[in-house]
Parts: C-alpha cells; structure tokens; sequence
C-alpha cells in the first residue's frame, strides 16, 4: 500500500496528495500544467491552486502522466470529471494490472452521461472505488475534522482503502452503493448553483433551507429512479456535501450561483475563475437525464435554463414558486 499516484494537482489533489504524504505513504503527483509542475518541484507550493501549502518533499511530483502511474497500486483521480476520459486513455497503458482507481471527481459525463466510476470502469477494467462527502480542499489540508465516505464494489476493498485515507483528521466511512455516492457528488454542484444564485438575489434563509431540502428531494428521485440506493441521499455523500456546498463560500459552485444572482454574466465569472466549476457541465448532464428517467427536477431545470438558455434568475425564481401545487412526497 505504499506507492499511490495522484493524478491532478488541482486544490482537491494536491490535497488529498499531501493529507497521504503525511502518512509516510510514497506519493507521485501528476499536474498537467508543465510550468507549474516544474514551478512546484523546485519551490513546493501549488501557486495556482493551494498557494498556503507547502507540499512535503516525500511527494514525487510530474507532468508526465506515465511516470506517476506506473507501479502504483493505488490510482487517485482528482481530474475534472469533463476530462477523465481523456486522461486516463493516455495513462492506463501504463498502470498495472492490479492497480485499484479510487475517483474523487464529482460530475456525470456531457454526451454519455455517465458517472465517472462507469467511465473508468468501462476504458479499464480495474476495479474502481469512488472517494465523496462534504470536504473543502483547504479544510482538510489544514487538518480540520473532516468526515467522508468511501463506496467500493467489495467489502474486502472497502476495509484496505478505508485504512489507506482515514487519519486522525480525515474520518472515512465505507458505503456499498457507488452509484448513489456518484450522485449525490455531482448533483450536488447544481443545487448549489441554486443556492448561490438565491443568495445573490438577496432571498433570504427561509429560501435557501427549501431549496437545499427540494434540492434533496431531486437528487433523490433521480438516483433511486437510476438504481441507487435511497438511504444514500442522507448519508455524507447526499445531505452532508449539499448542506456544505450550498452554504460554504469557499464552495466554487455557490460563488458561481452568487455572482449569476448578482446579474454578472456566465462567462465573465468562467474568465474570472482559475477552477473548473464542475456544476455548469452537470447541469445540462442532470437535466438531460430528468427527461431520460422521466424525473421532475425542476430546480435543476431553471439552473440549466439560466446557464444554457440564459434566462433571468429572477423570473427562474418566479416559475419554481408558481407550480402547481403537490404533496410534498409524492
């Protein structure tokens, strides 16, 4: 269990990197930005994305994906879940056969809406683990409790990873239900988009409760519609990592929602932010998938419409109060 490869040096990666470094566990670091791959191994600091940390020298840090793979037992993916595909068809050629993915991506796939475990699954064979919950970069890397889950296809898997990432400051659970944990990760930015977005308008806390509990609702009426399993929306991966990135403002979804409430528009907040802000793909790959499932998620609509369609977030507002009336489960 000592060589894992992180692959993206994004905030999350270069995190979760230097949380298993401490541990005295042989890291690489793959960054895709040779610049500042070569910028971080000669100053060890992470300027772009985490430029508070010091990242401990024991990390082997690369541009080139192949050198970072290959041996690992362990492959953490920390790339966006947009470009996934893309990274790991360069890199698996180079992992062994017996490594393990864990994914710490948290979006479906534009086109085949797929979850990025399928998505791994499917271009590798390995088994593949999923790694989720309410857990800010910048909280965990200065040692803050932090809770998450961890979903694996076996139990066996399940008990050497959660021995892998648990440390005194970072409590992992094990789950079983990878599918609904890939849910609850990627919707959970779309609701936040909401949330900021209420926020931006100045609507008040009464609002932004009801959208996060409504929020809930769609994101578990999708995944059960889907397979998963509807006791997962409530665990840390559904309810733990909604409250946190509807409410947190380090949260770049709910900045995005905010910025957007306050009339900026989609693509000068894009320009402005050096982040991949998962939650603009996932809305149109959430919507698309309301209308292949037949789920009514109509917050995820107005959200899709003020991104895609550009419609005003004040009139999106207007329309989700004034639908029909219904029983609140239904």
């Amino acid at each position: 269990m000592n060589h894992i490869a992180v692959v993206g040096a994004g905030s999350w990666g270069t995190a979760l990197a230097c949380l298993l470094s401490n541990k005295g566990l042989d890291i690489s670091l793959w960054v895709y930005e040779k610049e500042l791959a070569e910028e971080m191994e000669k100053i060890r600091i992470n300027k772009i994305y985490l430029p508070d940390v010091r990242i401990p020298k024991n990390i082997k840090i690369s541009h080139q994906v192949s050198e970072v793979v290959k041996k690992a037992q362990y492959i953490l993916n920390a790339v966006p879940a947009q470009y996934t595909r893309s990274v790991f068809k360069e890199s698996l050629p180079f992992v062994s056969n017996e490594a393990i993915i864990i994914s710490a991506a948290k979006g479906i796939e534009r086109g085949t809406l797929m979850t990025i475990s399928s998505v791994l699954k499917g271009l590798s064979g390995h088994k593949v683990a999923v790694l989720s919950g309410p857990s800010f970069a910048k909280e965990v890397i200065k040692n803050l409790p932090t809770a998450v889950t961890l979903a694996t296809e076996d139990k066996s898997t399940g008990l050497i990873l959660q021995e892998v990432f648990n440390t005194n400051n970072f409590r992992v659970y094990t789950h079983d239900d990878i599918l609904g944990v890939e849910i609850g990760g990627a919707l959970k930015n779309v609701i936040a988009i909401a949330s900021g977005i209420s926020d931006g308008l100045g609507l008040g806390l009464n609002a932004r409760a009801s959208l996060i509990t409504r929020g809930l609702a769609e994101m578990t009426r999708l995944g059960v519609a889907m397979g998963a399993n509807e006791r997962t929306f409530s665990g840390l991966s559904g309810l733990g990592d909604l409250v946190l990135t509807c409410t947190g403002h380090l949260s770049r979804n709910y900045t995005l929602g905010t910025k957007l409430g306050q009339g900026m528009k989609l693509r000068d907040i894009l320009d402005q932010t050096m982040s991949v802000v998962e939650g603009v793909a996932t809305a149109e790959s959430a919507f698309e998938l309301s209308k292949k499932y037949t789920i009514e998620m109509p917050i995820v609509e107005q959200v899709y419409k003020i991104i895609y369609e550009g419609k005003d977030p004040a009139l999106a507002v207007s329309d989700l109060m004034r639908r029909s009336l219904k029983s609140e489960f239904y």
